[in-house]
C-alpha cells in the first residue's frame, strides 16, 4: 500500500488537498472520484515524482471527437478506433490518457466508464454525451455532435481572445509609455525650472516621476498584492458569487456575457437533449458549462420548478438572466415539440450575436485606449512645453 498526496477540486471549483493510501494511481483516482472531487495532480508521499493528469482542451476534444466519429462511421469498432487514436496522438500526456482508456475498453469496460475513471481529464459534458450515445446505440452520431459542439465552442473562444488582443496591446503600450516618460523624460526637465515656479500639473507629474524612480518597489508590491488578493478572493464562494453576478449585470460587458451564455447553453442543451438524456439532467449539466456560480445557483431553482412540472421557458424567465426573446424561443420549441432543433438554431443565432457584440465592444475599447494614451502624452507635453519656452526665452535674453 502506497501513500499519495493529491490536489483536487470540487464542483464549485474549490481546491482541496489531502492524502490517501492506495495500491496504485488508478485506485487513488477512483477514491478521489468517489468523494465527488476532480483530481488535478498527485504524487507519492515518499519521494514519488509529481504527476499531473492531462486535461483536454476544447480544441483537443474537437479533434479527438472528429477522429473517433470518422473511424466509427467507417465501420471500425470503438476498441480499434481508440487503438489508432492513442497511437497517433503526439502529446505525451494525452497519449497516456487515451492509452489507459483503450486498455480499459479492451478489458470489457464501456467507453463511458473508461472515460469516467479519468474524469479529471475529460469534462462531465463529454462523458455524459458518450454515455447517452452508448445507451442509444448511436455512438458514432454522438461523436459527430461532440465534434461540432467543441469546434463551435473553440471557434467562439478564439474569436473572443483574438478580439481582445489589440486592446490589450494598447493597454500595455499606455503603461510602458507612462513609465518610460516618468523615468527617462521628466527628470531631464526637472532642473530647468525652480521649484517655486512649478504649476500644479508640473508638481503632480514630477511627484509621480520621483515616486516611480525612487519607490518603484511599492508599485510592484501593490500589483502583486492586488493580483494575489483577487486570486484568493475568488476562492471564497460568497465573493465569487457576487463577482459572477456583477459580470452579467455590468454595463456593456454584461449583455455580451449573457449572449455568450445563451449561445453555449442552447448548444449544450440541444446536444444533451437530442442524445436522449432526461431534461432535468440536461439542465443541470448545461448550467455547469457556463462557468458562472450565480447562474449555477439560479439553476437550482430552475431544476426544482421543472421537476414540479413547470415549463422550461417559464422557469428560465424567473431567473431574470436570459433575454425575453430567448425564453420565448424556448417556449416555441416546447410547444412545437422540436426543442432540440430550435435550440440548435438558437445557438447559431446567439453565437453570431456574441461575435457581433465582441466586435462592437472592441470597437469601443480601441478609441478609448487611444484617448487614454493621448491624454497621458498630452499631460506630459503640457508640463514640458512651458519649460522649453522658458529655456528658449532665457537663452534669447543672454
Amino acid at each position: 500500500m502506497k501513500t499519495f498526496s493529491y490536489v483536487a477540486k470540487d464542483t464549485t471549483g474549490k481546491t482541496i488537498k489531502g492524502t490517501y493510501e492506495a495500491e496504485n494511481e488508478q485506485e487513488l483516482l477512483d477514491k478521489i472520484y468517489e468523494q465527488g472531487l476532480f483530481c488535478v495532480s498527485y504524487s507519492e508521499a515518499l519521494g514519488g515524482g509529481k504527476k499531473t493528469a492531462h486535461k483536454f482542451k476544447t480544441a483537443e476534444l474537437a479533434y479527438c471527437s472528429r477522429q473517433l466519429s470518422a473511424m466509427m462511421s467507417s465501420g471500425l469498432t470503438i476498441v480499434k478506433a481508440l487503438d489508432i487514436l492513442y497511437k497517433e496522438e503526439e502529446n505525451k500526456g494525452a497519449k497516456a490518457v487515451w492509452k489507459a482508456v483503450y486498455e480499459d475498453v479492451q478489458k470489457g469496460e464501456s467507453f463511458s466508464n473508461a472515460l469516467d475513471s479519468k474524469r479529471g481529464c475529460f469534462p462531465d459534458f463529454f462523458i455524459s454525451m458518450v454515455d447517452a450515445g452508448e445507451i442509444s446505440g448511436s455512438l458514432d452520431i454522438t461523436m459527430k455532435r461532440l465534434q461540432e459542439y467543441y469546434a463551435n465552442s473553440n471557434k467562439l473562444n478564439n474569436k473572443v481572445k483574438g478580439a481582445m488582443i489589440y486592446p490589450c496591446v494598447l493597454m500595455v503600450l499606455v503603461i510602458v509609455l507612462v513609465i518610460g516618460m516618468s523615468v527617462f523624460i521628466l527628470p531631464i526637465f526637472r532642473s530647468m525650472m525652480p521649484e517655486d515656479s512649478l504649476n500644479a500639473l508640473q508638481r503632480a507629474l514630477f511627484g509621480f516621476s520621483d515616486f516611480v524612480i525612487n519607490k518603484w518597489y511599492i508599485l510592484i508590491i501593490a500589483v502583486v498584492f492586488i493580483i494575489g488578493g483577487v486570486y484568493y478572493a475568488m476562492k471564497v464562494e460568497s465573493v465569487k458569487l457576487k463577482f459572477d453576478y456583477f459580470k452579467i449585470k455590468m454595463p456593456l460587458i454584461g449583455p455580451l456575457m449573457v449572449k455568450i451564455a445563451e449561445g453555449r447553453f442552447s448548444r449544450t442543451l440541444s446536444s444533451l437533449y437530442s442524445s436522449g438524456i432526461p431534461m432535468v439532467d440536461c439542465l443541470e449539466r448545461s448550467s455547469r458549462i457556463l462557468n458562472n456560480s450565480y447562474i449555477d445557483q439560479m439553476f437550482v431553482q430552475v431544476v426544482d420548478e421543472v421537476k414540479q412540472g413547470s415549463p422550461i421557458s417559464t422557469a428560465l424567465s424567473k431567473t431574470e438572466i436570459f433575454e425575453g426573446m430567448f425564453c420565448s424561443i424556448i417556449y416555441v420549441g416546447e410547444e412545437s415539440g422540436a426543442l432540440d432543433e430550435i435550440l440548435e438554431k438558437t445557438a447559431d443565432f446567439y453565437e453570431e450575436e456574441a461575435d457581433s457584440a465582441v466586435t462592437r465592444l472592441v470597437s469601443l475599447m480601441e478609441p478609448l485606449m487611444i484617448i487614454i494614451l493621448g491624454v497621458g502624452i498630452g499631460l506630459v507635453l503640457a508640463a514640458i512645453f512651458p519649460m522649453l519656452y522658458g529655456g528658449i526665452a532665457e537663452m534669447e535674453k543672454e
